[in-house]
């Protein structure tokens, strides 16, 4: 397991997994979600290439439409 900080609060997940998995993995819809990462904003197209590291800092923010 690695350890890793979202929203400010430690979180533990499997190694090895992409964005798109650890977002699932937390419950998340990826296509609702907008995600800081190691403080720059991660682009939608880099989710799946981009590995979760240990002691990487995210920050999830949910999109809420409304009107």
């Amino acid at each position: 397991m690695i350890t890793l900080q979202v929203n400010g609060d430690d979180r533990t997940c499997e190694p090895n997994l992409t964005m798109i998995e650890l977002l699932k993995y937390l419950g998340m819809n990826p296509r609702l979600v907008a995600v800081e990462y190691n403080g720059e904003i991660l682009h939608r197209q880099l989710w799946e290439n981009t590995i979760i590291q240990n002691s990487d800092r995210l920050e999830i923010v949910t999109i809420v439409g409304g009107g």
